[in-house]
């Protein structure tokens, strides 16, 4: 049996899953308004290797949600991630956020497009089709009127910036759920088998994540 460990903290949701065989058997999750993953990350690492009954040593690998998404969040999870892969020599396998925010959507029948919270109207995006293959890369985009007016098929638009995508996308074809807002270390569980079974590993020592857009530090007026 294979047991791998997921983590994912690049939005406000602090998520760890233990997966085995590809499968979710325990999730521990929190979101809230301040970035709480300094504090919960190792606790909820922690508390699912026990409440599993199994330690460390019998992880194959771990699992990181690679970005876009907040720094902050990005860079405690990897360095997590690494820390634990480093220590135990166990592989480092990466999964694209919005691709997991992706596989929440259950519905077949249109395109899905995840969205992840930039500044203003700008958001983190990509498209995937109903058997979640991805059709349009990772991009920070600015939101208008005009925005996939070339598309004529549902779309379905998840994430935490859906209350200002109905400000622009207004076309009949958009269906907001808003009941899917962020990502999860549940789905993440048989993307990060798959690739375990493909051997597509990090290089520990170089993996960073992947920020899309280069970290800017505002300052206070």
């Amino acid at each position: 049996m294979t047991y791998i460990l997921n983590i994912e903290t690049a939005t406000k949701n602090c998520s760890v899953s233990l997966a085995k065989d590809g499968k979710t058997i325990l999730l521990k999750e929190i979101a809230e308004q301040g970035y709480s993953h300094a504090e919960k990350l190792h606790v909820f690492i922690e508390d699912i290797l026990k409440e599993a009954g199994i330690t460390v040593r019998d992880l194959k690998a771990i699992a990181i949600s690679k970005g876009p998404g907040s720094y902050t969040g990005l860079r405690i999870g990897v360095s997590a991630a690494k820390g634990l892969c480093y220590a135990l020599q166990i592989p480092l396998i990466s999964v694209d956020t919005l691709q997991v925010l992706a596989q929440k959507v259950t519905q077949n029948d249109g395109l899905i497009i995840p969205m992840i919270d930039a500044r203003r109207m700008e958001v983190y995006s990509a498209v995937f089709d109903p058997n979640y293959q991805k059709i349009v890369e990772v991009q920070a985009e600015v939101l208008t009127e005009v925005s996939y007016a070339d598309r004529t098929e549902t779309i379905y638009i998840v994430g935490d910036c859906q209350e200002k995508c109905q400000s622009v996308l207004t076309a009949v074809n958009f269906v907001f759920l808003s009941e899917i807002v962020f990502p999860s270390a549940n789905e993440m569980s048989p993307i990060s088998y798959k690739k375990f079974i493909q051997n597509e590993f990090e290089d520990v020592a170089y993996f960073e994540p992947f920020y899309l857009k280069d970290f800017m530090l505002t300052k206070k007026t």
